[in-house]
């Protein structure tokens, strides 16, 4: 008797099992279903990745060169970072410009970030495209001063042409800081100007115009530069404002983006004491990338730090220190450590230990990767004609703000 009820337990127990095994591949199989061909996409691409595979994802290096040499060949082959930065040393000609992006581009079979620094004004990378003449773009506060919605929108089509031609897929702009600080000399006229709703509708028309032309923007540099008068390429801004008071101004173009969906967001390095009772810089800052930036304000892209090789953060930190921490707080890409080999080794450590779980690296990389398919995978060889280079429509455009 004792055995048949033991045998008859056993059968149950299968049976249980069984069905409960059943079931969840049943809603797994579902759960599949539901998902778009892109999310399916990334996760069969995201199952196939090591851990190292998934941490290069989450790094934008740079390499100041003008073709690839084997210090360059070695780093695309063993970090196999998810982006590349371009700079002025970048380009020699405009053959070997396109060369060398072709170059990086084939180094990856995951579609790369080419991305580079062209808003106008001081930052135009692109200007230093030796043969050729490109458009020279005014500064975003000419723009803003225009007040044009139309014409902000044409200038944000223009730089994306003309980036395309160089095969460029993501620039670090809007700038959405507003100059609030006149002492501010970092931003200055980078800002579209002193008033925030000003700063918000055109930095976001530019977007639109970058992204409907097939460039991502990059909106910067959260939480708010433009009240500071440090240059955080040198030593770390503090901003000297309660949380009210930063969201009354600075914050405000960063919500207004939110709510039009923006894909990337770039924090910078500035610390906020009076919000998070400490000085820790923003693009470190847990309390400011996870609990405020995502879970307070409910933004869900993609988050990249400023270059992470700046004195406002190597000043007080070493560089094994630098990507783990960012990682940490909450960032999802990682934009110029000094030593990508560095950065990849204190992310994968921080794993090791617990600090970060490979679940948040996954959830990062599920980002990149579907912001990758959705807007750059199907123009990604595609290059413009560099006749599309201060085009007589380009000129008109900016004809239109100097007059």
């Amino acid at each position: 008797m004792k055995n048949k009820l033991v045998l008859l337990l056993i059968v149950l127990s299968i049976t249980f099992v069984g069905c409960n095994l059943n079931k969840e591949s049943k809603e797994k199989k579902e759960n599949t279903q539901d998902m778009s061909e892109i999310d399916k996409k990334v996760e069969n691409t995201l199952n196939n990745m090591t851990l190292d595979e998934k941490i290069g994802q989450m790094i934008t290096i740079s390499y100041r060169k003008d073709s690839i040499d084997s210090t360059l060949k070695s780093a695309l082959e063993d970090v196999k970072p998810g982006g590349f930065i371009l700079f002025g040393e970048n380009m020699s000609s405009y053959d070997g410009t396109i060369k060398l992006v072709k170059e990086i581009k084939a180094s990856s079979k995951i579609p790369m970030f080419i991305s580079i620094d062209q808003e106008g004004g001081n930052v135009q990378r692109l200007k230093k495209l030796n043969g050729v003449t490109v458009s020279d773009v005014p500064y975003m506060y000419d723009v803003g001063t225009k007040n044009d919605l139309d014409l902000t929108y044409s200038i944000g089509k223009l730089i994306a042409e003309e980036l395309r031609v160089i095969g460029v897929n993501m620039d670090f702009a809007p700038v959405l800081d507003v100059f609030s600080n006149p002492n501010n000399k970092v931003i200055g006229k980078r800002s579209f100007g002193s008033d925030k709703e000003l700063v918000a509708k055109h930095g976001i028309t530019l977007a639109k115009g970058l992204e409907d032309n097939g460039v991502i923007a990059v909106y910067k540099h959260f939480p708010g530069h433009g009240n500071t008068a440090t240059d955080s390429h040198e030593a770390l801004p503090i901003l000297d404002l309660t949380k009210e008071e930063l969201e009354k101004i600075d914050v405000y173009p960063f919500k207004e983006a939110i709510k039009n969906n923006a894909s990337v967001i770039m924090v910078g390095h500035l610390a906020v004491p009076k919000v998070t009772e400490d000085n820790i810089p923003a693009s470190l800052s847990k309390k400011l990338i996870t609990d405020y930036l995502k879970k307070e304000l409910g933004y869900k892209g993609l988050v990249v730090t400023d270059a992470l090789n700046m004195g406002a953060l190597t000043n007080y930190y070493s560089d094994s220190e630098i990507c783990g921490k960012a990682v940490e707080a909450g960032v999802d890409m990682l934009l110029m450590p000094k030593s990508s080999r560095t950065c990849l080794k204190s992310v994968q450590e921080a794993v090791k230990k617990g600090t970060i779980t490979e679940e948040q690296i996954n959830e990062s990389v599920r980002k990149i990767l579907k912001l990758k398919y959705e807007k750059i995978e199907n123009s990604y060889n595609e290059y413009l004609d560099k006749s599309y280079l201060n085009s007589q429509e380009h000129q008109d455009i900016i004809n239109k703000i100097k007059e």
